[in-house]
């Protein structure tokens, strides 16, 4: 297994890059390819001890800031970490791609360029994990599409569902259309028009409207909505979590008698913070492309890279693209509405 790592995109610099693509190459002994400018990668890397693992370093010259607008920079900038990583999974140098750098540029050069969209697929989409009651909940799209059309969100359900059988093992996922409220007349003229497309889509185990307070309930297994709604809840629930955590790490910690009291409630404080950290779900893959691409917190520090990789890999071995490839491509000159 080979993964390439965007080594200078992301908040926190390429040392907290290089340092996540260490850790993955030491746990799960796959080879990582470290893109970007060579001497900066060399230099983190430098400070690791790296005999034995695999971690090979191609260079790229130029690096796509994050106040760049994204199509401008994937066509100006064709040496750049994101597109010289793209060019080698399409060339087959790797089976996956990872970059916490710009999620716009990403999107827009595995889209536009290199891997380019499956054909049929008419948008891709970006599917993260959620957290939930009754296990995790796969949520999409959390921000490649902010307007879409009623056909798009039917086949975000087509490959959500297929993402989610095979990375969880689990057939027949429940489908569930983001809206405000259950009956079939709530939601947006946009909504309301998908739930009727989505009733009629065999081999959809579609269960009807679901609302916010749902999803961390578990009543669907792949919640679909528009990237721009996708987008807030995602980022609105990260929000509330830290909240959370931090409130109540305060207040274990404002008095003695608290915090004898938090010794022993440390190991369930560390089990559920561990649930509702986002570096443990990795990074979000955008499904529809010819190719594994993994999206990720620009401020994952080198834990939430680690998992980055390893749910790269594990979408790679998954099969899922092919999956993908084989639902859309057989009827990619048919329209969506005569399915």
């Amino acid at each position: 297994m080979r993964v390439i790592l965007d080594a200078m995109g992301g908040d926190n610099g390429t040392d907290e890059l290089v340092s996540g693509a260490v850790m993955a190459a030491r746990q799960f002994g796959i080879e990582i390819i470290l893109v970007g400018q060579e001497a900066v990668v060399k230099s983190a890397l430098s400070k690791h001890q790296v005999e034995g693992l695999k971690l090979p370093i191609v260079n790229a010259s130029e690096v796509i800031e994050m106040g760049e607008h994204p199509a401008q920079a994937v066509r100006r900038k064709k040496d750049s970490s994101v597109m010289v990583g793209l060019r080698l999974l399409e060339k087959g140098e790797a089976e996956a791609f990872v970059s916490a750098g710009h999620s716009g540029a990403t999107m827009a050069g595995a889209i536009l360029g290199a891997p380019g969209r499956i054909k049929g697929v008419e948008r891709p989409a970006l599917a993260t994990v959620f957290p939930a009651k009754q296990g995790a909940v796969l949520v999409l799209d959390v921000g490649a599409n902010t307007e879409v059309k009623p056909e798009y969100l039917v086949q975000f359900a087509q490959m959500g569902s297929v993402y989610f059988e095979r990375l969880f093992k689990r057939s027949n996922p429940r489908i569930g259309l983001l809206s405000n409220g259950e009956e079939e007349s709530k939601g947006s003229i946009l909504v309301q028009e998908a739930h009727q497309l989505l009733k009629k889509v065999n081999g959809l185990n579609f269960i009807g409207n679901i609302e916010g307070k749902d999803v961390p309930e578990g009543l669907a297994d792949v919640v679909v909505t528009d990237g721009f709604t996708g987008n807030i809840l995602i980022k609105t629930a990260e929000g509330v979590a830290s909240y959370l955590l931090n409130t109540i790490r305060k207040e274990l910690t404002s008095s003695l008698p608290n915090k004898l009291l938090a010794l022993g409630l440390k190991p369930a404080f560390g089990r559920v913070r561990k649930a509702l950290d986002y570096e443990e779900y990795g990074g979000a893959p955008l499904l529809g492309v010819n190719g594994i691409v993994i999206i990720t917190h620009g401020r994952m520090k080198a834990k939430g890279i680690m998992n980055s990789i390893r749910v790269a890999g594990d979408a790679a071995q998954s099969g899922t693209v092919e999956a993908i490839r084989s639902l859309f491509i057989p009827t990619a000159e048919a329209t969506i509405t005569k399915i």
